[in-house]
């Protein structure tokens, strides 16, 4: 560690991934001093080591793989490509690669303090920074960003260590070797996305989820499309209790309960897909924050109970995603900027999900059950598009999916909007964005839209809501 790092900062950020650059950045070029510590020594946090990129790198191999299954329907003759898995996985590390070289040129030019380590709180307004190269120093700070993020929980049963996480299957420099056969340990997103992606490139898969749905929380609607279309593939057990993992020989064998039954399956590798837990740093405790189920509390403006303390990201666990991280570093940042003002809001409730499952979900806003939960049945409108009736997955043979838009039948306002099928994570944005901005069904019905393209759907199902109100 340089000893220009001061003895005292305007603003101290834990953590580099996508709670924390944003807000360093923006406030050095607002002319404060940041000082940014991060335990990887480069930017992206979890989101570039395991998480988003690399898998969505695997993932890309197993689409373009998929295309052959589909050479027939275009009356194109061909073999299917043999699957590389080494060569998978290499392509996957030059792709984090690439963007830590890029972060890299960013933290220099960023003009905030970056240091490799990590830190730990010593007082309410300092900390001591661990740097990576052994070298030790104590730093005051007006403010502070918690955006130390999360890690992969671990259900507390016998043998839970001998499962693997996203962190050893998708972290740069990975040696596993490909499942022949995966038990993954959860239905939630980073469960049915590695079994997606895995199955295509020819591993058989097998999902344990303990409640009654794939993907908990979610639109039953976009559950229940998703459980058809990827039990064509994947063996999938609702209502499973798992109980224990055993190692036999060279595979595992995960015991669970289901119906007052005690089962089991066998396979060579376990993922264990139970969700993210906080990372709190050492000394959290003379930070005086309040915390419900591990998860540090936090307003709109990303302001904990301590008025110095800013948690944005999965630390506050309020929508755990990368995008939803960078614009609630930014919410904060802009606050500080201001004197602490709240100059700035995050919508929450605007943020999408998307799923990069074959095929695709995405989601953003009140499903339709919680807006009339909220509203009242009498109060919401809700408005199909069948991709059947697509030209554009016509053309591409994806004729299975829809678009859901939940509008106040009061005033036309998009409430949510849930996509399932080709392309929609891409889909999602601009309805993402109508929501955070406040915008309806007049906006998005007035708006031509690109032929023969699936966001054609958007404005016809905005249309379908004009139409309900003569019918």
């Amino acid at each position: 560690m340089s000893m220009t790092v001061p003895a005292q900062v305007d603003c101290l950020i834990l953590g580099a991934g996508g709670a924390g650059y944003p807000a360093a950045f923006f406030l050095a070029q607002a002319g404060k001093s940041a000082l940014m510590v991060d335990p990887i020594g480069n930017l992206g946090g979890d989101c570039l080591a395991e998480g988003c990129v690399p898998s969505k790198a695997v993932r890309e191999a197993a689409l373009v793989r998929g295309l052959a299954d589909k050479f027939a329907h275009f009356g194109l003759r061909g073999a299917a490509p043999a699957v590389d898995w080494r060569a998978v996985m290499a392509r996957k590390d030059r792709v984090q690669q690439t963007r830590y070289a890029q972060h890299g040129e960013e933290i220099a030019q960023g003009g905030a303090l970056f240091v490799h380590g990590r830190g730990a709180i010593t007082a309410p307004d300092r900390a001591r920074i661990d740097a990576a190269n052994g070298s030790t120093r104590e730093v005051g700070f007006r403010h502070l960003i918690l955006a130390t993020g999360s890690r992969p929980a671990r259900l507390p049963i016998p043998g839970a260590e001998l499962a693997i996480t996203s962190h050893e299957l998708f972290r740069l420099g990975a040696d596993l070797a490909q499942p022949e056969h995966l038990v993954i340990i959860g239905g939630g997103y980073i469960g049915v996305e590695t079994a997606s992606m895995l199955q295509a490139l020819g591993t058989r898969a097998t999902m344990l989820e303990y409640t009654a749905q794939l993907l908990p929380g979610f639109d039953a609607e976009l559950a229940t499309f998703l459980h058809a279309s990827l039990a064509q593939r994947v063996r999938i057990e609702l209502s499973a209790q798992v109980l224990g993992i055993e190692r036999n020989g060279a595979d595992f064998t995960v015991r669970y309960r289901q119906n007052g039954q005690e089962q089991s399956v066998q396979g060579d590798a376990v993922l264990m897909a139970t969700g993210r837990v906080p990372v709190l740093p050492e000394g959290f405790g003379h930070l005086g924050l309040q915390v419900e189920h591990g998860h540090v509390v936090v307003d709109a403006t990303l302001r904990t109970t301590n008025p110095q303390v800013w948690a944005p990201g999965d630390v506050n666990g309020r929508s755990m995603l990368f995008h939803s991280a960078v614009r609630q570093s930014l919410v904060a940042a802009h606050c500080i900027a201001a004197g602490g003002q709240a100059v700035d809001r995050m919508r929450f409730d605007a943020v999408p999900m998307t799923v990069f499952t074959e095929p695709e979900l995405a989601h953003a806003g009140l499903t339709a059950a919680q807006a009339e939960a909220a509203f009242g049945a009498g109060a919401v409108a809700v408005t199909h598009y069948d991709y059947a009736t697509d030209s554009r997955a016509q053309i591409y043979g994806e004729t299975l999916g829809f678009i859901k838009l939940v509008f106040d039948l009061r005033n036309g306002l998009l409430l949510g909007a849930q996509i399932a099928g080709m392309d929609a994570a891409q889909l999602i944005a601009p309805l993402a964005l109508a929501l955070e901005q406040g915008l309806g069904a007049a906006a998005l019905a007035d708006t031509a839209f690109p032929h023969p393209m699936l966001s054609e759907g958007i404005n016809k199902a905005a249309r379908a809501f004009f139409s309900s109100l003569s019918a």
